[in-house]
């Protein structure tokens, strides 16, 4: 089975197109080889790809016939890919936050009114807009 199919069929992308487009841009190797899309894959296959920042590390056990169910990709794959590629991932996504928090920021319209009426008061109550005097 060729290496791109074989990507779709243990949904690893949710295309084929996509899995064919990863395996040109070099993302996809087969023993430490970059590989074309149409490079054959046999099982004991080490295959290691880089997927949405993360270096997925995988050996193919079993050939599917076509694309298998969710819960069945197990049979035809064991994934080998370290705890840190997952942990280094969370890293990225919690760092590129850190300056705020979710949901904070712009005010909303509400609280830009509220904002304003506050900066429209006078800080000592003894004074007086001067159109009131």
């Amino acid at each position: 089975m060729r290496i791109d199919k074989y990507l779709w069929s243990t949904r690893y992308y949710k295309t084929r197109n996509i899995a064919t487009t990863a395996c040109k841009k070099g993302q996809v190797k087969i023993n430490d080889q970059v590989v074309k899309p149409s490079r054959e894959v046999y099982p004991m296959d080490r295959i290691s790809l880089r997927k949405n920042q993360i270096n997925y590390q995988l050996t193919v056990l079993d050939i599917p016939e076509s694309r298998v169910g969710a819960k069945l990709v197990n049979i035809y794959r064991k994934d080998t890919t370290p705890k840190e590629a997952f942990e280094h991932s969370e890293l990225l996504k919690q760092s590129k936050d850190y300056y705020r928090k979710k949901g904070t920021g712009r005010p909303t319209k509400k609280d830009r009114r509220a904002i304003e009426d506050y900066l429209d008061e006078p800080e000592d109550p003894s004074e007086k807009p001067f159109n009131e005097i």
